[in-house]
């Protein structure tokens, strides 16, 4: 079998529903399975896949157990040589998963190829994402990548043929099973950030490469943020913090953590400025003072 497509849902019935409508319409000429690793959702999931696609191969989990958790139960039973890995807000364009998997069928050690995700108005997303530095957590990364263009790719660049990419966003992305094999899958410490760049990183240091086919298309309808409120930013910061003490020294680790919370301070401190300034006011002012606040004290309470 070609290819395994694996998604992971977790209450999107909807978007599950037009995700699974767009594989069965686009993928033709390849050989395929899709399973479905469901996160314990209670908006109708299961009823839905049971009436519209019971063709699907499904796990059901008991409880939400994070995407690099649940995309292992499926890597665990896969046939295909290659899993295709999709976000429940993914929608496939015509001709983008042949297009991802001819360039690795024609590059073996190309572990992961994605293509280029866009917004539902048709505008770039940024597909690809460069490991953390101490550089780039100082820095402004709209500035490195402007600067550094090769170091740094991002949507901002009309590329007209594949490149090779320190990681891919995991909305879509295809991965080679031997090189899954190789990495012992997903490390499941992180729940839900941070497992796509863990998984590159770990990849390269064995030898295999990542690549990125700007003209495979592939509509990413809501991940064009982390999320604004502070719980999902936590997280974000919780598999940040993990990531680096997992691939740098201790001192690394110390000098990276200054540096974010440095800047958490001042985006605080500049925010409440202009909170007072606006005499509160401002409700976008307000909430993400509000915000910048939680994060400060919740690296303050999780110092170590």
């Amino acid at each position: 079998m070609d290819i395994s497509v694996i998604i992971v849902n977790w209450n999107t019935k909807n978007l599950l529903q037009n995700c699974l409508e767009s594989v069965y319409h686009t993928i033709d000429t390849l050989s395929f399975e899709v399973l479905v690793v469901d996160n314990a959702s209670s908006d109708g999931s299961a009823e839905m896949l049971a009436q519209y696609f019971s063709q699907v191969i499904t796990i059901n989990n008991k409880e939400n157990r994070g995407f690099g958790a649940a995309n292992n139960q499926a890597f665990a039973i896969m046939k295909g040589k290659y899993a295709l890995l999709l976000n429940t807000d993914a929608v496939l364009t015509p001709g983008a998963v042949n297009k991802i998997w001819e360039f690795a069928e024609a590059n073996s050690r190309a572990a992961i190829v994605c293509g280029q995700l866009l917004n539902a108005d048709g505008s770039k997303q940024n597909s690809v994402a460069s490991f953390p530095t101490l550089l780039s957590l100082a820095t402004n990364i709209s500035l490195l990548e402007y600067l550094f263009p090769k170091k740094y790719p991002s949507k901002r660049y009309a590329h007209k043929e594949p490149i090779e990419v320190d990681s891919a966003i995991g909305a879509c992305m295809l991965v080679r099973k031997k090189a899954l094999e190789e990495a012992s899958f997903f490390d499941e410490r992180y729940f839900f950030f941070f497992e796509e760049t863990d998984l590159a990183y770990s990849l390269r240091q064995k030898g295999w490469r990542i690549y990125h086919v700007p003209d495979a298309f592939i509509y990413h309808l809501q991940g064009q943020s982390i999320g604004g409120n502070a719980k999902s930013r936590i997280e974000f910061y919780r598999s940040r913090y993990q990531f680096m003490q997992k691939w740098h020294s201790r001192y690394y680790y110390r000098v990276a953590r200054a540096i974010i919370f440095l800047r958490l301070i001042i985006e605080f401190i500049l925010n409440m400025l202009a909170s007072i300034v606006t005499l509160g006011l401002a409700k976008n002012i307000r909430n993400k003072t509000k915000v910048y606040l939680e994060l400060v004290c919740w690296h303050i309470k999780n110092y170590r």
